[in-house]
């Protein structure tokens, strides 16, 4: 695994509740191309787009569907449009936007667990 750098005070790791394992690795492998490390039926580390020997950023563990307001993550990307359209293929709803904002433009989509995160782009 590449050696991964950590900030103090930094975001170091996300992770989102989800009600079905693998109904939410098909989702994100589909819309964003991330990548998994399996740690048995109730959990597994997001290593990302680069995959391969990509650090891991977050992970999926499997509960209860989560609560409404819980952690919001927000991605970037170079195409914003494409990344929506690629959500919503994956079974993910856009539920605001885009939009633009101060820096750039944004759109807010839910997963099918309903976790709530945003993507974004400077243009």
């Amino acid at each position: 695994m590449a050696a991964m750098t950590h900030r103090h005070h930094g975001i170091d790791y996300v992770e989102l509740t989800v009600a079905d394992l693998d109904q939410a690795k098909r989702f994100y492998t589909e819309a964003f191309g991330w990548s998994f490390n399996d740690y048995g039926p109730r959990y597994a580390g997001i290593r990302g787009p680069a995959g391969g020997d990509a650090p891991e950023v977050g992970g999926l563990a499997l509960g209860e569907r989560p609560d409404p307001g819980g952690p919001f993550v927000l991605l970037y990307s170079t195409d914003l449009y494409a990344s929506a359209e690629a959500v919503r293929r994956a079974g993910g709803d856009v539920v605001n936007g885009p939009y633009p904002f101060p820096g750039g433009r944004r759109f807010h989509f839910t997963d099918p667990d309903g976790n709530e995160s945003g993507v974004w782009s400077k243009d």
